[in-house]
């Protein structure tokens, strides 16, 4: 017969491959308004909106239930998240909400079992964040000469945080011009991110490796609570 304290820890370990919560709780997942109709989602949720740190969960839906394929630390924008409709170009924020996952990318090489779309970074690669430019929130390569240069990203500048990395798809269907460019899942760099949201290089390959294009992964982010809690999603 098993003593309390490890049936206690067998069934803690139960709960946490389920991704659910102490008290018979339903997994994250099955408690937001809408995961995006794929058999993927990734959650990003911080404590509340001031928050720069928080955690990433990666799910799959088997059988009908959400499941916890991973978890990871995450970070967020320097001056916390704010709900993604109401964002504004440069706060430095990350915008809440449920969004698809339109490619990924990277300087390094896709890391081996991925087969998700993956873009390799080149020296001409840029991501445009001109309002003025036709290319507003989007690839550009070569840089388009309607796009500013002080007013864009060139990728490969950053070794670190795109050595691998997602297109989070904020503002980009329908881009509104300020409201921000250019939000990704990447690699931590020094840091709280300028809006992005960004977690360890060893997550970030676990993801792209996890990704399935088939699955139709979208990310959710938002707060445990409040205006922005991520089950409004």
């Amino acid at each position: 017969m098993r003593s309390p304290a490890v049936a206690t820890a067998l069934v803690s370990a139960s709960l946490l491959v389920l991704g659910a919560v102490p008290g018979g709780g339903r997994p994250l997942p099955a408690r937001m308004a809408d995961t995006g109709g794929g058999t993927q989602l990734i959650t990003a949720v911080a404590a509340k909106a001031g928050s720069t740190t928080g955690t990433l969960t990666w799910w799959d839906l088997r059988d009908g239930q959400w499941v916890r394929a991973g978890s990871a630390k995450a970070r967020f924008g320097a001056n916390g998240l704010v709900e993604g409709a109401s964002r504004e170009q440069g706060t430095s924020t990350t915008p809440t909400g449920l969004y698809h996952l339109p490619y990924a990318f990277g300087i390094k090489a896709a890391p081996r079992g991925t087969t998700y779309k993956y873009r390799p970074v080149r020296e001409t690669s840029w991501w445009c964040q001109d309002n003025d430019s036709r290319s507003y929130n989007r690839w550009s390569e070569p840089r388009a000469k309607d796009c500013r240069a002080a007013e864009s990203e060139h990728l490969i500048s950053y070794e670190k945080q795109y050595a691998h990395a997602m297109v989070i798809g904020f503002n980009y269907t329908e881009p509104v011009r300020g409201r921000g460019a250019g939000i990704f899942l990447h690699v931590n760099g020094s840091g709280a991110t300028a809006g992005c949201v960004s977690v360890s290089a060893d997550a970030m390959r676990r993801i792209l490796r996890w990704a399935g294009p088939d699955d139709a992964p979208h990310i959710a982010i938002g707060t445990t609570s409040g205006r922005t809690a991520i089950t409004r999603y």
